[in-house]
């Protein structure tokens, strides 16, 4: 029996509209994967700790806020201090610059 795909998601920062997170969470669910669903207001420390527990095969992140350009730095830098780099993240989508700043 295969292993399935486990993803965690998450709503990061004071945003507090959960419907589409709630929305992909189904969507994965309903194609085979276990979802580990964080809820509301979500610590970039709080969603790699939980990500570190549940073992998880990859991160969403749902954030309306336009807080992205900080909490999306915030979790790549937990995901590096704790070491946890087999572990894929998405969510907003982003401008090609933003990624750029993003990522460094």
């Amino acid at each position: 029996m295969d292993k399935k795909i486990r993803v965690l998601i998450a709503k990061a920062g004071l945003d507090g509209h959960d419907r589409g997170a709630k929305v992909i969470a189904a969507a994965l669910r309903d194609a085979g994967m276990e979802v580990i669903y964080l809820g509301l207001r979500q610590t970039p420390e709080m969603i790699v700790s939980a990500a570190v527990q549940e073992d998880v095969d990859a991160i969403g992140i749902s954030i309306l806020s336009g807080a992205h350009m900080t909490v999306f730095p915030r979790i790549l830098e937990q995901m590096k201090n704790n070491k946890v780099d087999d572990v894929l993240l998405f969510g907003v989508e982003l401008f090609q610059m933003q990624m750029q700043t993003i990522k460094n």
